[in-house]
């Protein structure tokens, strides 16, 4: 069976958690993404300060899923910039694991669920960056 880590890249509000769900009805995976941190009591509560904790943390996940060789693991970030998915890229290669990334576009007039403002949102899609080799 091929090992599979799938990267959902998008702007907030794109569908990014929804697909990661529709990925994940195909059999057993697993589900990472650094929001996931600031849930407390299934209450949404971000905090700025402890950005690079949530994604150490869904690193760290991550890992622990292929470890345990976890058929497909999805993780689902904005991952804006190539050189974000670069230790999950590393952590494929450790494993075994195939990559497979997917842009997750806004085309079904979804909101942003954590209220994130018009101008970082524009500041996040001035730099996404493709790659298309």
């Amino acid at each position: 069976m091929t090992k599979t880590l799938v990267l959902l890249r998008g702007l907030p509000g794109s569908g990014k958690s929804t697909a990661a769900k529709l990925f994940g009805g195909c059999g057993w995976y697993a589900h990472y993404e650094a929001d996931m941190y600031f849930m407390v009591d299934g209450e949404y509560k971000f905090n700025p300060a402890k950005l690079r904790d949530a994604h150490a943390w869904c690193s760290s996940q991550t890992e622990k899923a292929m470890v345990d060789e976890i058929p497909t693991v999805i993780v689902s970030n904005t991952f804006t910039q190539e050189w974000e998915m670069e230790g999950y890229y590393k952590l494929a290669e450790k494993y075994g694991y195939m990559v497979v990334s997917f842009i997750v576009e806004n085309r079904h007039g979804g909101t942003n669920v954590h209220g994130v403002p018009e101008d970082k949102l524009q500041a996040m899609a001035d730099r996404f960056q493709l790659k298309l080799k």
